[in-house]
């Protein structure tokens, strides 16, 4: 086999006996000691070759410097405590994608702790030259199914190499190693065999074995079967080998069935495959006895549906094909989950035989995230329901020592990952502890009785699909007067790469959007973000992810939130008005103070307080803080009593103040000569007024209004002294009742009020330019409007009508009238005309109806 300066040695493709040398002192009790030493450097490994006479050995090391080891140095006659001589055969499997050595000890005496590795390593196609071995060794997964046999797998082989391995094993503390060997794994094939129905009508298969025991070689990729055959029952099966070396046979294929006594016959007569891909079926056919022409055929899916015959083709006059493109995922009919397809005479004559096909769904879409630990790996992924159903789902992975390969392919040395399933069909595969660096190749194999159908694979490196911890000890400030937002944070741990950061942020207040800034660059703890609004509070938000590979983004960080800080003292002070209650009996006045908040950009940004300054005659004055509230009562005693009201920050008070004075001598000054209420519609009201020509001196006006229905709040609102009309916008209810009040103030005090309970009819034309052409009433052109008007007052308008309804007793041509349905026509005439006073249908003493 080899000379003795051997330094790698050829092994056949066949079966073949493999010696191991003992690397203990103990055991290698033939070598003289001073030989012994050497052999137990575990960089260093012999090569002998035994007889049953001799041993002849050459001992190696890394430098792979060769030393002969003479023969006359080694004591044959010592005693051989275990002969531990292996038979090992070697060959690759039918995909080219796995090669499979298969040891088996000729003589079992192993240990319960027996431990064999198999190490190997790739090298050029030459043999002899000791750098063949120069490359990175890997160790191949071995298995020992027994105490006597073991397999070893060395996954992905490179056809075109040559592979230089050797055996290691370990029992009870005692070290055997082989010498090296070298084999080729193109011609160490083992492929597989498939039977399929050919082109020319008859059986064409290689090396097929028909019936019971007849045999037939084939050279090429088929073989006729005799037509006689296929009248009886008969079947086929395949097995091959490759021709041009010195491989394996592959096992014997699953047996076909030849038979066509039951009139059709298909192939394949069942089929998986997946969802996308193409497939085609041949179909012979027979009318009883007779043959029926292939041109004669047609073929239908589910017998519902007739597939064109654009997609027919004849392999011969006897045999039909038909192709369907990319194909759907099956869907379950009842207790069917595949589609039946129908090989058809054209006269729409089937048999009640068909061919099964099952396509399954393999789009599985993997997504995997490390933690932000870097502790552990979690990929996800969904199957559709009906796969489920068809067979069983496996999530097979394995990882290679460091990155992703190119083009990523399914391995046999792979492994099967246990998932949890969680709702709508999703699964979770963990992978903990986990190799940062290493490539994980991952794909779904889906097994039926028809066969394994895989998903594309797809490559992770967990390092690359990091979802980081969120940002620690975010904090938020608002700049004054800048209009700056202030954000800034801590790197969360354990992120070792660059990082890209987004805020969010928005008001702090309900249903308010965010709003969404991006970091530029790799900022690693702060960020600068304009905004708006300064006197508002602020919630913001951080998260990040890493610049490089596609991981994901982080959970958001806890909120941090602004404070409202004052940029300067309000400008102003409050609008305020005042409301007099008198007690007659007990002769007491009081007032209450009423004023308006102030609005931020008033106020600048916040009001903290108000301040009430009192001033009365004889230069006596006092202040009077509120720190809650809108509203101020006081007892009012002196015949005249002035106010005026601050807003107060932690930057000051307001400069700008307006005050009232409180006069009772002013009250009974009748400045206003007329006023009058317009209603333009349920949210519009225009009050018109008229001053004595004798009166001069009033500062401001103001308006109050309020439903004389219902126990609500009075309404105010101040007006500047030269108008002589204002619109009032409110919620109006038509035919509610409401009281309009005009109060003309002066420096000295409020004069007498003007008020009025009704709206005036008719219109109002007002002489400036400026002014507004009001006519009315108006014509409602909503309906919508009308029948919510009716149903709001229904009680109120059944009072108003029937209290002024005749008596029937006392006027003759009301008598047999139904008032009822009358009332309701005129009230809905009267409200569409915008007329809504309902007295003028008169009173029963009267008897004045319209008619």
């Amino acid at each position: 086999m080899a000379a003795a300066h051997c330094m790698v040695q050829p092994v056949p493709p066949r079966n073949f006996t493999l010696p191991c040398v003992l690397l203990n002192e103990t055991f290698l009790s033939p070598f003289p000691a001073s030989k012994i030493k050497p052999l137990m450097d575990e960089e260093s490994f012999p090569c002998c070759l035994w007889s049953a006479s001799n041993i002849d050995c050459s001992l190696y090391t890394t430098s792979m410097q060769a030393r002969k080891l003479i023969p006359s140095e080694i004591n044959i006659s010592a005693p051989q405590q275990t002969d531990w001589s292996w038979n090992m055969e070697c060959w690759i499997r039918g995909q080219l994608d796995l090669l499979v050595c298969h040891l088996q000890l000729l003589k079992p005496y192993l240990r319960d702790d027996l431990k064999v590795n198999l190490l190997y390593s790739g090298s050029e196609p030459s043999l002899g030259s000791t750098s063949s071995l120069r490359g990175t060794v890997r160790a191949a997964q071995c298995h020992c199914k027994d105490r006597a046999t073991c397999e070893c797998l060395v996954a992905t082989p490179s056809l075109g190499h040559t592979y230089v391995l050797w055996l290691q094993l370990v029992a009870t503390g005692t070290a055997l190693s082989s010498p090296p060997l070298a084999l080729q794994p193109a011609v160490l094939g083992k492929a597989g065999a498939h039977g399929r129905r050919a082109q020319t009508g008859q059986e064409k298969l290689p090396n097929p074995r028909l019936g019971c025991g007849m045999l037939q070689v084939a050279l090429e990729t088929s073989v006729a079967i005799d037509n006689a055959l296929l009248d009886s029952s008969s079947s086929a099966r395949v097995r091959c080998r490759n021709l041009h070396s010195p491989g394996f046979w592959s096992d014997w294929s699953t047996p076909y069935n030849l038979t066509v006594g039951a009139q059709v016959l298909y192939f394949p007569p069942k089929s998986l495959t997946s969802a996308g891909s193409n497939i085609s079926f041949l179909c012979m056919y027979k009318n009883k006895t007779q043959p029926v022409e292939a041109q004669e055929v047609v073929w239908w899916l589910n017998l519902a549906e007739e597939i064109p015959a654009s997609q027919y083709s004849l392999v011969n006059n006897r045999v039909s094909k038909v192709t369907l493109f990319n194909l759907t995922a099956t869907k379950p009919r009842g207790s069917f989950f595949y589609n039946a397809l129908y090989c058809c005479h054209q006269s729409r004559e089937c048999h009640h035989r068909y061919a099964e096909l099952y396509v399954v769904d393999m789009d599985f879409n993997i997504s995997c995230e490390t933690d932000g630990y870097l502790t552990k790996m979690t990929c996800r992924w969904s199957a559709n329901p009906t796969t489920s159903l068809l067979g069983s789902l496996q999530f097979r992975y394995y990882r290679s020592q460091i990155y992703c390969a190119d083009f990523p392919r399914p391995s046999p040395a792979s492994e099967v990952k246990e998932c949890d399933l969680q709702r709508n069909h999703s699964y979770e595969c963990t992978f903990q502890p986990i190799f940062l660096l290493s490539g994980y190749t991952m794909w779904i194999e889906f097994r039926h009785s028809l066969g394994i159908l895989q998903s594309s694979p797809t490559c992770v490196i967990p390092a690359d699909v990091v979802k980081p911890l969120p940002p620690s000890s975010v904090g938020a400030e608002l700049t004054r007067n800048s209009g700056l937002l202030n954000v800034s944070w801590t790197r969360p741990v354990f992120a070792n790469r660059d990082l890209t950061f987004q805020i969010r942020y928005r008001e702090h207040r309900d249903q308010i959007p965010w709003q969404l800034y991006e970091v530029p660059g790799s900022s690693d703890s702060s960020a600068v973000i304009q905004v708006e609004q300064l006197c508002v509070e602020y919630v913001v938000q951080v998260r990040c992810r890493e610049l490089e590979g596609s991981g994901f983004w982080s959970d958001w960080s806890r909120a941090a939130q602004t404070l409202v800080q004052d940029i300067r003292a309000p400008l102003q002070g409050p609008e305020f008005w005042r409301i007099i209650s008198e007690d007659p009996a007990r002769k007491q006045r009081n007032v209450t103070l009423v004023w308006k908040p102030l609005m931020e950009k008033q106020s600048l940004c916040s009001v903290s307080r108000y301040i009430i300054q009192h001033q009365t005659p004889g230069s006596s004055s006092w202040q009077e803080c509120v720190e809650h509230g809108t509203s101020w009562s006081f007892p009012w005693t002196e015949p005249t009593h002035t106010v005026t009201i601050l807003a107060m920050n932690s930057l000051g008070v307001s400069a700008v103040n307006s005050n009232l004075t409180l006069s009772q001598q002013m009250s009974t000054v009748d400045a206003v000569q007329s006023l009058s209420a317009y209603l333009v519609n349920s949210t519009c009201v225009v009050v018109v007024w008229t001053l004595s020509p004798q009166i001069h001196g009033v500062t401001s006006f103001v308006i109050e209004w309020k439903n004389l229905n219902k126990e609500e709040q009075m309404k105010w609102v101040r007006v500047p002294p030269n108008l002589s009309k204002y619109f009032i916008y409110d919620h109006f209810i038509l035919i509610e009742k409401y009281q309009f009040s005009l109060y003309p103030v002066f420096a000295g005090g409020v004069g007498k009020a003007r008020a009025t309970e009704q709206f005036a009819k008719g219109g109002f034309e007002a002489g400036d330019p400026g002014s507004l052409h009001v006519v009315l009433p108006i014509v409602f052109s909503s309906s919508v409007l009308l029948l919510g008007a009716l149903l709001l007052s229904h009680q109120r308008m059944k009072k108003l009508l029937w209290e002024d309804v005749p008596n029937p007793k006392n006027c003759s041509w009301a008598q047999g009238v139904n008032f009822q349905q009358v009332c309701l026509l005129c009230c809905c005439q009267f409200i569409l005309l915008g007329n809504l006073h309902l007295h003028i249908l008169g009173s029963s003493k009267n008897c004045i109806f319209p008619k």
